[in-house]
């Protein structure tokens, strides 16, 4: 054999074996043997080791890396990857419903095809999959030939698992065209492979794994790819990022399988919510029989043009709820009955459990809410229980077996003093939760840090919880502000800290200093002041000064701003203390960035603009934040209103439509001077 004889067995090679992985792996349709398929890729692997001149990124030998990583590289998304709100009871689907319709009514203007003001009983299509427990995975493919796999992270940054991704049967390293592509995926493990794992760990007595997912999420996470590739793991392709052109969700997934992906073959579009149930109930009931884990079912718009509409709230699409099944459940006793405190003074009940295995977790804590559930339950120390993951996730006791009652269990009473602190507790008029009333305690402010510190906050690297408490424990910090005049010196001495680690929290916190309006307002605690409404507090009074003169009834005014939430602002800022510390805020150096532009500032005021494509040095939702922040609008769709297209590299099917429309077309790097213009 020649070497263009050899090339061209190579890529028949190549071809028969990717078609057999397809047939395997994404259709469970085999047509062939394991040593069938062995013998083959065997041969193609000898005879790459022959001509290594024709290895190619996409060749079935090249699925496993030889060497392991050290460590994974960061990689920001180009846009931001959501979490799905739960909702437990089909009312709360219908109450979305509502939501959706109400929202969509708001915003005719921007489609004056859609008149949803006056067809308020219009209904929606909805389209439905399975809720796969596993972990999220954004695969990117140029010319069809897959180059990046990054896990979700936290949103907006991820891990590039590249080389673990690429050792997953289920996922092609080449598509069906060559497109290029950003798609989403769920990677998990089969139950029977679960098991075989977990006996082979068993005769090696190694310890056995909790459950599929926690097996799926730490093999992606392998520095070694061959680990990765022993643990047959399987993935499902559920979203495409970038724009192709696809009009519903249903007609995405028909693009994903023309491409070679493995998608959930039990999707369906539901014409009512009535549908939408009966996909509930059978998928409930299957579950038990599938052969893989998952906990509930997505239920999404299936029209793309009113997604889009609806757009997100938060780190949520309004778009798409999870339709969550109800948790599985365990008995157990409770031990005892303990009180957290947080940064708002409210303390809750938690109950203490004799350990118990639950959904591959041992749960050893559940929430009792407050006194109220407490009543309702009549729960006791030394009751028999049974628990549950509300959403599977988060532990509550669901009943007392009163039945195994001795006679012996103690009634709890929630204590009258604060246990941490010794202030006074009360419960506040019209409020379930008990309070403690010392301003001074030092365990509200020990949560308060906390929070100041957290991601949505200040987001000090390396400043965590521990960190918190060794601080206040030796008398360094007592208040927020009081982080910032913390020395190297200072934190040199303390257990846990040496030259290089007190000089990297130094470092941060100084980097901290410059922080946006949004975040700040976040930082601070404000009761009934969320991350959203942190956000829209921030763009409309754009400086801290004038949200802290606003009235009370100028803030009830605004949208999203309801009566409780207004006079939790007003008072907040009213406070004699709070205003001190905001003066050693200004005082120790922390900057507001100001994001949202006084009117005269305004660049881009009535400009509209399109984004297509992938951007480098900025990420888009970055490059939204900043036109919005300048007066411009970000649209979805292409038409003659258009001011600019903002091309990136590999734009889509708006590019052209831009050039048949006469729309001025730019790049990134002209729309970045955009931004600085006068």
């Amino acid at each position: 054999m020649n070497k263009q004889e050899a090339k061209k067995r190579i890529e028949k090679l190549k071809k028969e074996l990717n078609y057999h992985r397809h047939l395997y792996h994404v259709l469970d349709q085999p047509k062939i043997s394991d040593a069938a398929w062995d013998s083959l890729k065997n041969e193609l692997k000898d005879l790459e080791n022959q001509y290594p001149e024709f290895i190619t990124s996409d060749s079935p030998t090249q699925r496993v890396g030889d060497d392991p990583l050290k460590k994974f590289g960061k990689v920001k998304h180009i846009e931001p990857i959501l979490s799905i709100e739960d909702v437990f009871e089909f009312q709360e689907l219908a109450d979305w419903e509502k939501y959706i319709k109400d929202y969509l009514s708001r915003q005719v203007e921007l489609d004056a095809r859609l008149d949803l003001a006056k067809k308020s009983d219009q209904n929606f299509e909805y389209f439905c999959e399975r809720k796969v427990d596993g972990v999220d995975i954004v695969l990117t493919y140029q010319k069809g030939i897959l180059i990046k796999g990054v896990t979700r992270g936290n949103g907006l940054i991820g891990e590039n698992v590249t080389q673990n991704v690429r050792a997953i049967q289920a996922i092609p390293l080449s598509l069906n065209k060559p497109v290029d592509i950003v798609v989403r995926g769920e990677i998990f493990m089969n139950q029977k492979d679960f098991k075989n794992l977990n006996q082979k760990r068993a005769d090696n007595n190694l310890p056995l794994y909790a459950n599929p997912r926690n097996v799926a999420a730490g093999s992606v996470r392998q520095l070694d790819s061959k680990i990765t590739a022993e643990r047959r793991l399987d993935c499902y392709i559920f979203e495409i990022i970038t724009d192709v052109g696809q009009k519903t969700h249903q007609e995405t997934h028909q693009v994903l399988n023309d491409l070679g992906f493995k998608t959930d073959p039990e999707t369906e579009k539901c014409e009512n919510l009535s549908a939408v149930k009966e996909y509930y109930q059978k998928h409930l009931k299957k579950r038990i029989v599938n052969p893989f884990d998952y906990d509930g079912v997505v239920v999404l718009l299936n029209r793309i043009d009113l997604q889009k509409k609806m757009g997100a709230i938060g780190k949520s699409p309004r778009w798409m709820r999870a339709y969550k099944f109800p948790g599985e459940q365990a008995t157990t006793i409770v031990e005892d009955i303990l009180i957290q405190i947080g940064r708002t003074g409210a303390l809750t009940p938690v109950a203490k459990l004799k350990p118990t295995l639950l959904m591959g977790s041992v749960i050893s804590r559940a929430t009792l809410h407050n006194q109220d559930e407490i009543n309702r339950l009549d729960v006791r120390i030394g009751d028999t229980v049974i628990i549950e993951k509300a959403g599977d996730v988060i532990p509550a006791v669901m009943e007392v077996l009163k039945s195994f009652r001795t006679g012996r269990e103690k009634k709890f009473h929630f204590p009258k003093i604060c246990p941490f602190c010794q202030g006074q507790v009360v419960r506040r008029p019209n409020e379930a939760a008990h309070y403690c009333l010392n301003k001074k305690c030092f365990a509200i402010q020990e949560q308060k840090i906390i929070h100041f510190v957290s991601k949505k906050g200040f987001d000090i690297e390396g400043f965590g919880k521990k960190i918190v408490k060794q601080l206040m424990n030796n008398g360094l910090i007592k208040t927020p502000a009081d982080i910032f005049t913390l020395t190297k010196g200072d934190l040199e001495p303390l257990e846990r800290f040496a030259e290089k680690s007190a000089g990297n929290l130094t470092k941060a916190i100084e980097k901290s200093k410059d922080i946006e309006l949004s975040h700040f307002i976040q930082a601070l605690g404000i009761r009934h002041v969320g991350e959203q409404m942190a956000i829209d507090l921030a763009k409309y009074f754009k400086t801290l000064e004038k949200l802290s003169q606003a009235s009370q009834e100028f803030l009830i005014s605004l949208p999203n701003v309801g009566s409780v939430a207004s006079q939790s602002i007003f008072n907040w800022f009213q406070n004699r203390s709070h205003q001190e510390l905001l003066e050693k805020f200004n005082k120790r150096g922390v900057k507001l960035k100001k994001v949202f532009k006084s009117p005269d500032e305004q660049i881009l005021k009535r400009k509209t603009i399109v984004f297509t494509g992938t951007m480098f040095s900025i990420s888009r939702e970055k490059a939204k934040e900043k036109v919005i922040a300048l007066g411009g609008r970000v649209l979805s769709q292409i038409s003659k209103q258009v001011d600019y297209l903002v091309a990136g590299e590999n734009p889509g099917s708006k590019y052209e439509k831009a050039k048949q429309l006469g729309v001025k077309i730019i790049n990134e790097k002209s729309f970045l001077n955009l931004l600085t213009s006068k």
